[in-house]
This record gives C-alpha cells, structure tokens and sequence, in this order.
C-alpha cells in the first residue's frame, strides 16, 4: 500500500480549469484491470492524493509516472479545445528546452511524492489527511468531507458505495 500525491506544476488548478475527474476515475479503473486497487482517493482543483495496493510486480512509480503523463496530454488537449491560450503559454514556459526532449508543456511537478506504507497507524492518518483535504486549510469545496463528490471519504464514512471508483477497503489490503 502506498500513499501518492501529485501535483500540478506551479500549484496551477489545471484539473478543475479542464474538468479532469473523468480521466482520473478512467485510469483507476485501469488500475483495478492490473490488478491494484484504489483504497482511498482526493481529486483536488490542483493535485491528487491516493492510497494504492499495488502488488509485487507492479512499479507504483511506473504507474504514476503513466498517469501524469497521459493526463498531461489529456490536459493539454482540453486547454486548446477551450482555447486557454494563457495557460497553456504558462505550462510552456515552463519547460527547459535544454532538457526537454519532446516535451512541449509542463502539466505536473517533476516529482510525485510516494510513501510506502508501514502501519495501521500511517495507514489511518492518511486516510485521515485525504478526506479532510477538501474541507480544511484554504480549501472550502464541500460542507463536510462526504459530502465532496471527488473523494473516497463517504465509502469510509457512511458505508457508501463510491459512484466513480470501486474502492477496496484498506482492511482488505492494508494493516488494519
């Protein structure tokens, strides 16, 4: 089990700017074709949080690493069909051209922040951490934490089955 976050570069709210929840909710399903399961989740305007179980033979950093970069084109595709010329001018800038290879836009943060999870304990201030993140600090997306459509916290709440994702519980994965 690990817990993951990605962010989008410069704090830029390109997934609510672009709508990018469906792509998200796609390539978790995906994830479940691989076998990995999706315990825990926060889809936030500008960055990600994710309790994954991946199993042996999975790279967890492969499968971030795939999703920032087909969500980057998926982003970037969105950005010019709304014609969000300057936002796309920003993620181009942004780019080293020295270093850059083929890549014409910056869309995440170079690094994703990855912890293996080693404990009941981390496991629970986590799944703690994801389901306040909409309702606290300058985030006010939602009254209470179930009640935040792009979050796991109403399957752990109240038993909710989440109409996005199929969860697995972290008691069936993790220490708990």
């Amino acid at each position: 089990m690990y817990f993951c976050t990605s962010t989008c570069w410069n704090w830029l709210s390109l997934i609510e700017e672009v709508r990018l929840y469906d792509h998200f909710y796609q390539w978790m399903a995906d994830l479940r074709s691989k076998g990995c399961g999706v315990a825990s989740y926060v889809l936030m305007p500008n960055h990600v949080h994710l309790l994954l179980f991946v199993p042996g033979g999975l790279s967890i950093n492969s499968l971030l690493s795939n999703m920032k970069r087909f969500s980057a084109y998926e982003v970037i595709k969105r950005l010019k069909a709304a014609a969000l010329d300057d936002l796309l001018a920003q993620l181009a800038e942004a780019v080293n051209p020295a270093a850059s290879g083929s890549q014409h836009y910056r869309v995440w943060r170079i690094s994703s922040d990855i912890k293996l999870c080693y404990s009941d304990w981390f496991i629970q201030q986590k799944l703690d951490y994801i389901h306040r993140n909409p309702v606290r600090g300058k985030w006010e997306l939602a009254e209470n934490a179930s009640s935040y459509e792009h979050s796991s916290a109403a399957f752990y709440l109240h038993g909710k089955e989440n109409k996005h994702v199929r969860l697995v519980h972290v008691d069936e994965v993790g220490f708990l």
